[in-house]
C-alpha cells in the first residue's frame, strides 16, 4: 500500500459510509444537526455576517429607485453597469468618492450589532444555515460586479482604440492611468480575452459546486486589477479591493479542504451542509437565478454588444466635418492681424490641429492645460459629458464644435471642464480637400487666421494590423 493510500485509510471514518445526521440534507432553519461551533467562532461569524451583509446588500433606497427606473432602451447597459458598482457610501456619491472610511463605519456598525446579537443570542450549536445564506449573497453580488465589467471588455468598450489626437500626443503628456487604458485599447482582442475570463468566472459563481473554480479564476484577475489601479494611479482601487474581500470570504469556505487535498495530499472531507428547500422555496430560487442570468447575460450582454456596434461610449457620437478627419500642419497663423512664425517654444501659436471623425478638434500648442484627472470608468449619455479623449492628457486643447453649414461657421467649446468657459467662433473654408482655412475670434476674443494643410501620415499600429503577423512593414 502506498503512503497516500495508507494516509487515506487512516483518515477514513466509517461514519462517512453511513447516513449520519451530518450527511443528511438539512433545512436552513435547522442548526442542531452538526457539531457545535466554539464560542469565539460564533462571535466572529456574527461580526463578519453583519459586515459583509451591509457591504453587499443594497440598503440605499436610491438603488431600488434606479433599478425600477432602468432605461430598457439603448441606455440599459449604462444604467445596470452603474448599479453594479453599488457600495455603501457615507462621504459622497459615485465610485470616485470611495474611501476606506466607509469601510470603517460599516465595521463599527457590525461591531455594535455583534455586541447586541451576542447579548441577545440564545444557545445555538452553529450558524450553518446563515453561513450558507451569506455565501449565496456574496456569490451573486460578486457575479454582478465581474459580469458588468466583463461584458464591456468582451466587446472592447472600456478601453477604446486610441483616437487620432491620442496617437499624436507625446508619451510623456499622458497620466499613468491614461497610458494603461491606451495600452489596453490598442489590443482589442486581448481586452476581449480579459472580459471572457471575467464572464466565465462570474457564471461559475452562480452554481454552488463550481464556485471554487470560479474563485480560482476571479481572485488572480481581481488582484491584477487592484494592483493595476495602485500602480497606474487608477481611481477604482477601493472598489476592486471590496470585490476581492467578497471573493476571499467565499474562498475561505473551501480553502482548508483544498489545501489539505492539493498541498498536503491527504484526504479532505467534502462540505456536508446541504439545504433543503420547500416547494415555494425551490420555485423562488429557480426564478431568481433565471432572472439574474437573463438580465445579466441575455439583456445586458446584448445591449453591450449593440453599444459596441455604434461606437465606444467614451467618444462623442455626433458627426464631425465631412471628409476632414486627420492631422493638419499649421502653415500660417495670424493673431490680431500679425503673422506669428513657427517656434517650438511659442506659447501662442498653434502647432498642429486634429479633426476627429466625430465633432472634436484638438489643437496642439504650448498654452498651459489644466489637467482633467478623471481616472474612473464612467458611461455618459450626453456627448458633452464624454471627456475620455482629453482626460489625463496635456499638450493639446480639445474642443467640441457645432457646424453651421449655411454660414460656414464652426462654434468651438473647450471640452476640458477646467476650461469650460472657452468658446471660439471660426469661419471655415475648404479651397482644396487637403486645405482648411479658419478665421474668426479665439477664446480671448482676439482675431485669428489659420491655414491648415492635411498631413498624409501613416501610423505603425494601423500598418501592422494591415500587414498581419507575418507581413512586411513600410512606413
Amino acid at each position: 500500500m502506498s503512503k497516500l493510500d495508507s494516509t487515506i485509510a487512516s483518515d477514513w471514518h466509517p461514519a462517512w459510509e453511513s447516513r449520519t445526521p451530518i450527511q443528511r440534507p438539512v433545512n436552513l432553519a435547522d442548526s442542531s444537526v452538526r457539531t457545535g461551533w466554539i464560542p469565539v467562532v460564533r462571535v466572529l461569524f456574527r461580526f463578519f455576517f453583519l459586515y459583509f451583509t451591509l457591504q453587499a446588500l443594497p440598503l440605499d433606497w436610491r438603488f431600488y429607485r434606479d433599478l425600477l427606473t432602468l432605461d430598457w432602451g439603448s441606455g440599459f447597459y449604462r444604467d445596470l453597469f452603474n448599479l453594479s458598482r453599488y457600495a455603501p457610501r457615507f462621504f459622497g456619491n459615485g465610485i470616485a468618492a470611495d474611501t476606506f472610511a466607509d469601510w470603517a463605519i460599516i465595521a463599527q456598525i457590525a461591531l455594535l450589532g455583534t455586541l447586541i446579537w451576542s447579548w441577545q443570542a440564545k444557545k445555538r450549536a452553529n450558524y450553518d444555515g446563515l453561513y450558507y445564506v451569506l455565501r449565496v449573497v456574496l456569490r451573486y453580488r460578486l457575479a454582478f460586479g465581474v459580469l458588468a465589467y466583463g461584458f464591456i471588455k468582451l466587446f472592447p468598450l472600456q478601453a477604446p482604440y486610441p483616437s487620432i489626437s491620442n496617437l499624436n500626443t507625446a508619451y510623456g503628456d499622458f497620466t499613468a492611468w491614461k497610458l494603461f487604458s491606451l495600452s489596453l485599447g490598442v489590443v482589442p482582442s486581448y481586452e476581449s480575452f480579459l472580459g471572457l475570463v471575467e464572464i466565465v468566472g462570474g457564471l461559475l459563481l452562480l452554481n454552488r459546486r463550481t464556485t471554487p473554480i470560479g474563485l480560482l479564476l476571479i481572485l488572480p484577475f481581481l488582484g491584477n486589477v487592484f494592483v493595476s489601479n495602485l500602480a497606474y494611479e487608477g481611481g477604482e482601487h477601493i472598489y476592486s479591493l471590496l470585490l476581492i474581500t467578497f471573493a476571499l470570504a467565499l474562498f475561505a469556505f473551501d480553502a482548508m479542504r483544498l489545501f489539505r487535498l492539493v498541498s498536503l495530499e491527504v484526504a479532505a472531507a467534502p462540505a456536508r451542509f446541504r439545504p433543503v428547500f420547500t416547494g415555494w422555496q425551490r420555485a423562488a430560487r429557480l426564478v431568481v437565478k433565471t432572472a439574474f442570468v437573463v438580465l445579466m447575460v441575455g439583456v445586458y450582454g446584448y445591449k453591450t454588444y449593440a453599444a459596441y456596434r455604434t461606437g465606444p461610449y467614451q467618444f462623442p457620437q455626433s458627426a464631425g466635418l465631412p471628409g476632414a478627419a486627420g492631422i493638419y500642419n499649421v502653415t500660417e497663423f495670424r493673431l490680431r492681424g500679425q503673422t506669428i512664425p513657427y517656434a517650438r517654444q511659442d506659447s501662442v501659436r498653434w502647432q498642429d490641429v486634429v479633426f476627429e471623425t466625430w465633432n472634436t478638434i484638438s489643437v496642439k500648442s504650448n498654452r498651459p492645460v489644466k489637467l482633467d484627472a478623471q481616472n474612473t470608468e464612467e458611461i455618459h449619455t450626453a456627448d458633452t459629458d464624454r471627456t475620455y479623449e482629453q482626460a489625463g492628457s496635456q499638450g493639446r486643447h480639445y474642443y467640441q464644435y457645432q457646424i453651421d453649414s449655411t454660414r460656414h461657421v464652426l462654434t468651438l467649446t473647450n471640452r476640458n471642464p477646467n476650461h469650460a468657459g472657452e468658446t471660439l467662433h471660426l469661419h471655415y473654408d475648404r479651397p482644396t480637400p487637403q486645405r482648411i482655412t479658419l478665421s474668426g475670434l479665439n477664446e480671448d476674443r482676439d482675431s485669428v487666421y489659420v491655414v491648415l494643410e492635411k498631413r498624409a501620415k501613416k501610423y505603425l499600429i494601423d500598418e501592422a494590423a494591415k500587414a498581419g503577423r507575418r507581413g512586411a512593414l513600410t512606413l
